[in-house]
Order: C-alpha cells, then structure tokens, then sequence
C-alpha cells in the first residue's frame, strides 16, 4: 500500500470512527497532563547542561570538589556612609546570615579576619609604611589625649592643643590637613543640627583605608531550592530582609547591594519572566487572529488547538518518561512545538478548505485532502523530527534533550494530525466553502515576479553571496554577561566590582602541588600581556618583612605607653562639653590671624560658636556622633602596631583553606586585564594562561570552553541535521530534483540571515543559538509543500491555498518570535530578533524566490536560477528556454488543458496524464506526444466526467 493509500485508509478509519478517536485522545491527554504533573520536574541546575565527561567539565568539577565554599555565593556589596559604618553594617548582616542555617550553609567575611588587622601595615609599600608611622608618631599628644578621654571633651581637648602648638611654632598645620577637615565637615554638620558619626579610620588609617577599599562583602553560601525557577529566591529574599532592619541601612547611611552567581542566574530568571504573562496573553490573541483569517470558522479553530492541545500534552507526557526533568534549554520545547506543530494543522484545515470548495462534499474532501497534503504533512514532520533528533547525540546536554523531546514531538503532532484531527473535523462538520481559498492578488503578483525572473534571480545570488562572503565574520559571543539586562542589581553591582582583580569574574584558576611550585608558576603567569594580577597562597605573606618589622617595632615602642588601654574617664556631661568646647575656641581663635582664608580651622572655630550655646540633647548627639568610632579605632591601632612575622604555618585556617587543598595543592588566582575581556579578549587570555598552566580551569576557561562546546555541538548537529533532512527526503520522495530543491532553499534562507546577522550586528550567544533547530524545522516545512506541489503538477503557487497556509502558518510563528524579540532580557530578546530575521528569510525564498525556480521547466534548481541571474546580462535568451507554462481549464465535461508559453520553445516530449481514486490508486493513465517546436500553446481535451470523485493529476 502507497502513502497516499494509507493515509487515505487512516482518515477513513478516523472519521468513521470519531467519537472513539476523539475521546480516545482526551484520556491519552489527561494522562500525559497526570503523568507530567508527577513525574516532570523543572531544574536550574546550569551544570547539568553540559556532559560531565567532558575535559573542562571534568577541571571544573575538580576544582568544585577542592573548593566548595565558592559555590552557590550570594555576595552582598556593602558600602557606608564611612568605612565604620560599612563595616558595622557588613559585620551585622554576617551575624544575621550565618545564624540562618535553613537557608544559608555559612556567612563570612573574608576581609575582617583579625589576622588582617594586626598584621595590616605589613602590606604597605615600605615607603608609605614609613610615611604612615611618622605621622602617627608626630600626632603622638593628641593621640595620647584621645586614649585618656575618647570623648568629644577629649577630641575639644585635642583641638586646643593642635592650636596651641600652632600659637607656639611648635607644630604645622599642614600636616593636620586631612584631620582638620574632617573635623570641620563633622562640626558643621553638628552645629547645624545633623550630627553625623565621624570616621576615624579616614583620620588616622591613611593608607591602610585605600587598602582596604571602599566596600565591604560578605560571601553567604544559599541553599538553593533547584525545583524553582528561582533557586535563591528564598535566601535571596532573607538577605534583603535582614539588611533592612540594620542601623545604618534604615538610616541611609549604609546600602546592601546583592550579586553573585545565584543572584546573577535568578535575576536573569525574573527578567526573562518579565512581561511573559503580558506577552503570551497578546501572542494568543493575534494567534487566534491570524487562525480566524486563516480557516474563517470557529470550528476549525477549535480542530486546530484541540490538535495542538493534545500533542503538545503527549510530548509533555514524554518528556516526564524521558528525561524526568527539564533543563533551562529543553523547558523551550513547548514554544518549538506549538511554533511548528501549528503549521501541520494549519496546512491541513485550509487545504481541506480548499477541497470543500471543489467537491462539496465533507467525506470526500477529507479523503483528498489527506490524500493530497497528506504526504507533504508527513515528510515536513519526519525531515523537521531529523533535524531535532540530530542533536542528541551531542555533549550539549540542554540541547540533546530539547532535540529528543521536540524531535519525538514533531513525530506526536503528526500522528494527532493526522487522526485526531480528521474525527475532530467528522464532529464539528465545518461549513462549506463560497469562494476561493487562494489570494487572487497573489496570483497576479506571481505573474509579475515570473516575468521579473532575471533580476529576481540576480538580486537573491548577490544576496546569498554575500551572505557566502560575510560568513566567516559570524560570530559568537561567549560572554555570557552580555545576555544579561545589565540593569539588574546583580549586574550593575558586579561591574562596579569587575575592575578589581580580587572580584573580577574574568579569573583562571590553576591547582598546583605546593607553595614552592605556585610561586614558581606565578612569576611566569606574571609576565603575560593579559594578565592583570596573580595571587595564590604566598600572597599571604607580605614581602619585606624584614625592612617593615623594624619599622612598624619602633613606632610600637614609642606609641605604646601613649596608646595604652587607660581607666575609663568620667562621664562626659553638657557642661564639660561646653567648657571644653569654650577652651578650643579660645585657642584657635588666638591663631586665625595667621591661617589663610579658607582654612579648616576657620570653620571649626565658626561651628564651635554655634555649639557653645546648643541645647544639651544637641551637645550629647554630637558627641556621641564624634566619637563614635574612636575607641574601635584606637583598638585598632593598637593591634596593628603588634605585628610580627608572617609565615605560611601561622596563617589562619579559614584563611588558607580558600587557596590551598587538604591534600597540599596550592590554587593559583590569575585575573586579566580589561582588555583580555569580552569574546575575542577572553580566548586569547585563556589561550595565554594555558600556554603556561594547561590544566587551568576557573570561570574564565569554563566560559570559553563553554562556546567551544556548544559551537561544536551545533556545528555537528546542524551538518547531522541537514544531511538526514537529505537523506529522509531522498527515501520519501525519491527525485533527487526535489530533494535539492527543499535543500537549497534551506541553504538560501541561512545565507540571507548571515549579513542581517553580521552588519546590525546580531551574533550569536548562548540564548539565540538555540534558535538553529527551529530555523531548520521552518525552513523546511514552508519549501516542501511548494516543491511536492510542482511535483504533483501544479504550475501556479502564490494564489493557491497552500500559500494562504504558509503565510498564517508564518504570521503565528512570527507572533511567537516577536513576542520573544520585546523581552526585557537581552538573550531573550536575541533569540527572538535572530527567529524574526531568519523567518523573513525564509519567506523571502519560498514567496519569491521558489515560485520562479520551481516555474523553470526542467532545470528547476536553485543553482540553476542563481546562476541565471548571475548570467543575465551576457545570456538574456536563456530565459526563453525556461519559461513555464500556464494551465487554464474551460468548459463543460469536457474541457481544454492549454499550455501557454511567454514566447516560443524548441522542445518535444510526452506528457502523462493519470486519474487516481480517493485512495490514489491509479485508474487510468494516458500519454500524449507533445511537439513544441515553434508554438507559443498546446491544449489536450479531458473528459472531466471520468475525474468526478478522483484527483485529476498532471504528471
């Protein structure tokens, strides 16, 4: 039995069979909907995306293993008003998180380790080491002063004593500047009512406060929940809870910015949400706009997207079989199916309209109907499921499974095409057709573009050489970062971090065998043109100890008896205050004859004035708010004045375990430079980093190897898909015209999208390469149907109900594309930009370029057609040759077939006509001798009383 023959026989069976099939699909459906809601999970998991026996999988894993603490990071960025308060907020938040353990496995900060703070001046630069210590020194009485009363009395105290000095040219003011214009800047805000805390690490830090950077991080590992579509989402939501109720948060002094991995993924999440509810509910409705004007009946409305409803549910039912899980990629196998499956329904409704209108008959024009596109439905299924199932054996896990899942689903539309749709049609018995099915307008217009067929095909193969030529400038952009909506909070937050070669998530890490080789490696690593900085265990250790030690012992043995804790001083009442604030005026006022206009000074002594006669809450808030920080400060100093020698063995244990392994390998940390960022940068970072250290790994080779993989993996599965599309097209169809064709157009289309791609430009990424399987799928599709159309004996296809088919098929996919292309997030919205210019392509070649290749009698070959273009100027009496007839049937029973010819040929021939039956087997068959040497029409009388209830077939 012949495909015609079968499927005739299964649209038979279903129709008389209906109500069995109809509901036999509604029980299939609703188990797959129980089985799916059971069984079928949602992952977020991004490293199950990737085979993981691959080599750079293999490094990362390892690297995981030897580190865990770096994965699954929420990073809050704190910054404060002062370098206290960032730390007071930082210090709080870490207390709060690490107190959490539903949500959080731990919360630390890297940088507040007390082992930094004693031994802080050691990884100064001798020369400011020795500029900050005889500062220090010379401020010797004041900061005796200060010890014995940290108080703002002590701090009037010590401002009397600044001017006395100055009164007697015993000291410089110069050398006080920074100091006295903090203090200006604090007893300003005080006297106008606004005190505000003082930072005396700005005052008395010098370089250690440079050193330690504006910001203050607090690492919190989530527990991440990978069934939701944000994993972090909870602790996320914790953190931002807990930061809000800190001091400093709810004053504004302090903000809590929150990035990191989890943050990055979930946010990208929420962004690709963003507007989906909005944008699926206006895709639906133009959907069903564009099915309304396609089919004109509610009730071929309800067939299609009962049809689709079904299949889409068998393929969710499969999935939950198949893999168990979906993974951020494959989850897209709902829009790839409802995208392409619609384009079998579509076809079929408007085709069986088309049949309607000729027979009047519902029964008959079912049987001709799947007799007719029957055939087509099933190769463009079968060519499209090639082209999906191509990619599972790829390492690319994401796409493997979306390949298998939306490859099996193709194979699911059209056996639902094909059976539930024919019972679903027998049910709601649709109305008969008045007019043509067809665009009379296109027919017309076809007949123009006939006419304009040489610069027609001269403009397509300047196109597609040009697309040729631009090829090799496609690119891929593996910078993930650059599909994400860089307003989000994890993105903004993690630039202002990228600079900083310590947070930087452009980093290779390498595991070496010991501290001796790390340091051996790292003096090679240094010497590379990308690499900004490198830090492994031995950058623990300060350099030049043995000149800093001195150094920092002296100024302890001179500083050490000042800076000794004291008894705590009395309590600080308004009227010391007032006394003391009253002496400080009085010296400083001794001396402002001699200072410059302009002077700190000046300002003090004028908010002093004002303080003298504050109320005393005032003068208690302004204590409080200056001397704050003081003693936490003095504390300090007195610990980084007790440093001593720094060795590998006395590093701290949660120190050293974030750069060395319990089995003695040592992480090596290099960061590149600005210009080693971005796609072409950061390949040449990682190729210079692994020239030296092979085995690296760390975020910046995953990234490259990452593009490797899923360039690889398209690469071979495109060429896979293309050459089984071939193949399964030359088994079905078995006319190898045919098969080049369908195939050259695909290659049409892809070379039209290549300059769009280069000149806007749009290249690919992560999120719109996924987009290859659905180009290939439309691609195909949308040519078959003209291509078997030829083959079947049409001559005309821009007015027939095929391309009406076509045409909504298109608009519903572009509704789909579109609505992708206007997402909030950049990849989204490159995946959809990517589909809409392919789509256009694609409708180029099949609405104008196809029609006049298919029309070009025996040479009907897309080469053919581009070299003719090609040609025209130096062989315009080709065309002759090439110029298609046109059929006309007039009269009663019997009628005229005439072929007409835009001018005369040289050709003799045959031509076959056969009469197929409703289940195409062959009635009858006749061959006509045909000599066109010299005639412009030929015509052949056909008894069309013999073509009642059969397909008339032109062969």
């Amino acid at each position: 039995m012949t495909l015609p023959s079968l499927l005739a026989a299964t649209a038979e069976f279903c129709r008389l069979r209906a109500r069995r099939v109809v509901l036999a699909g509604l029980v299939l459906g609703v188990l797959s909907a129980a089985l799916a809601g059971w069984r079928l999970g949602v992952t977020t998991d991004t490293d199950a995306l990737f085979d993981a026996g691959l080599p750079w999988r293999q490094r990362e894993i390892a690297l995981a293993a030897a580190f865990p603490q770096f994965s699954d990071l929420l990073v809050a960025v704190i910054e404060g008003a002062t370098p206290e308060e960032a730390e007071e907020t930082a210090a709080g938040l870490a207390a709060a998180l690490a107190a959490d353990a539903t949500h959080f496995r731990f919360a630390r900060r890297p940088d507040a380790d007390p082992w930094f703070a004693r031994n802080a001046l050691l990884f100064l630069d001798e020369a400011d080491l020795a500029e900050l210590l005889d500062r220090t020194i010379d401020a010797q009485p004041f900061l005796g002063q200060l010890a014995s009363d940290p108080s703002a009395r002590g701090l009037f105290a010590t401002l009397a004593l600044v001017a006395m000095g100055v009164d007697r040219g015993e000291a410089s003011l110069d050398s006080f500047a920074p100091a006295m214009q903090g203090f200006e800047r604090a007893l300003a805000d005080a006297a106008a009512g606004r005190p505000t805390p003082l930072s005396w690490q700005r005052l008395l830090g010098g370089k250690l406060v440079e050193l330690a950077g504006p910001r203050r991080l607090v690492l919190a590992q989530a527990r991440l929940d990978l069934g939701a579509l944000e994993p972090g989402g909870a602790a996320t939501a914790v953190l931002r809870q807990a930061a809000a109720r800190l001091p400093a948060v709810q004053a504004g002094r302090a903000t809590v910015r929150v990035t990191g991995t989890v943050a990055l993924a979930d946010e990208e999440f929420a962004t690709v949400a963003d507007g989906a509810v909005t944008g699926m509910v206006i895709s639906a409705a133009l959907v069903l706009l564009w099915l309304v004007l396609a089919v004109r009946s509610w009730r071929l409305i309800v067939a299609i997207a009962a049809t689709l409803v079904l299949g889409l549910l068998l393929t969710t039912g499969f999935a939950a079989l198949a893999v168990g899980s979906l993974n951020l990629i494959s989850i897209a196998f709902a829009v790839l199916f409802v995208g392409i499956a619609i384009d079998f329904a579509i076809q079929f409704c408007v085709r069986y309209r088309e049949k309607r209108l000729d027979t009047g008959d519902a029964t008959l024009a079912l049987n001709e109907t799947m007799l007719s596109v029957g055939p087509q439905i099933v190769l463009a299924a079968v060519a499209i499921a090639a082209g999906f199932l191509a990619f599972v054996p790829t390492s690319f896990r994401g796409v493997a499974e979306l390949g298998l899942i939306a490859g099996t689903g193709m194979l699911v539309a059209l056996v639902c095409t094909l059976t539930f749709l024919p019972a679903c049609l027998t049910l709601l018995q649709p109305r008969g057709e008045a007019a043509e099915i067809g665009f009379a307008w296109a027919g017309r217009a076809e007949a123009v573009l006939l006419r304009a067929r040489l610069p027609v095909g001269g403009v397509f193969a300047a196109l597609c050489l040009l697309g040729a030529v631009l090829l090799p400038r496609l690119e891929f952009d593996s910078d993930p970062l650059h599909t994400k909506d860089a307003s989000t909070e994890a993105m903004v937050t993690l630039r202002a971090l990228m600079d900083d070669p310590l947070t930087s998530p452009y980093t290779a890490d390498v595991l070496v065998a010991s501290p001796e080789e790390a340091e051996a490696l790292m003096v090679r690593l240094r010497a590379l043109p990308l690499v900004a900085e490198v830090v492994s265990l031995t950058s623990l250790v300060p350099a030049g100890q043995a000149a800093k030690l001195p150094l920092v012992a002296d100024a302890a043995s001179i500083l050490g008896a000042t800076l000794a804790p004291r008894a705590a001083a009395a309590p600080v009442t308004p009227a010391d205050l007032r006394l003391a604030i009253q002496t400080a005026r009085t010296e400083i006022e001794r001396v402002l004859p001699r200072l410059k206009p302009g002077d700190p000074m000046r300002g003090i002594a004028a908010a002093l004035a004002i303080l003298a006669t504050a109320p005393d809450a005032q003068l208690a808030a302004t204590d409080a708010a200056l001397t704050r920080f003081l003693p936490a400060q003095l504390d300090r100093l007195r610990l980084t004045l007790q440093a001593g020698p720094v060795t590998l063995a006395e590093l701290p244990a949660e120190l050293a375990r974030d750069w060395r392994v319990q089995d003695g390998r040592v992480r090596v940390q290099v960061s590149a430079k600005p210009e080693g960022r971005g796609a072409a940068g950061l390949h040449r970072f990682v190729e210079q980093v692994r020239g030296v250290a092979p085995g690296a790994g760390g975020s910046a080779v995953t990234i490259t190897e990452t593009a490797a993989t899923i360039v690889g993996a398209f690469r071979t599965a495109a060429i896979g898909a293309v050459v089984a599309i071939a193949v399964l097209l030359l088994i079905i169809v078995r006319r190898p015209r045919d098969v080049a064709l369908v195939m050259g157009a695909l290659l049409a289309s892809a070379l039209l999208t290549v300059p769009v791609a280069v000149l806007l430009p749009l290249p690919l990424n992560f999120a719109n390469i996924v987009a290859l399987p659905l180009l290939l799928g439309v691609g195909v599709s949308f040519n078959i149907y003209f291509v078997l159309n030829r083959s079947a004996g049409a001559t005309r296809f821009l007015g027939t109900a095929t391309a009406r088919a076509v045409l909504f098929s298109a608009l519903t996919t572009a509704t789909a594309f579109g609505s992708l292309a206007a997402s909030r997030h950049p990849g989204t919205a490159s995946m959809g930009a990517l589909l809409l210019w392919s789509l256009g392509a694609t409708l180029l070649v099949t609405f104008v370029l196809l029609p006049v290749v298919l029309a070009c009698g025996r040479r009907p070959t897309l080469v053919a057609v581009l070299a003719l273009g090609l040609a025209a100027p130096v062989a315009p009496a080709w065309a002759d040759a090439l110029v298609p007839p046109t059929v006309a049937l007039q009269g009663g029973p019997t009628v005229n077939a005439a072929w007409r010819f835009d001018a005369p040929v040289t050709a003799t021939g045959s031509l076959t006509l056969e009469w197929t039956d409703t289940l195409g087997r062959v009635v009858e068959r006749r061959r006509t001798a045909l000599d066109l040497r010299g005639v412009r029409e030929v015509a052949i009388p056909l008894d069309m009383r013999r073509a009642l209830a059969m397909e008339n077939r032109l062969a």
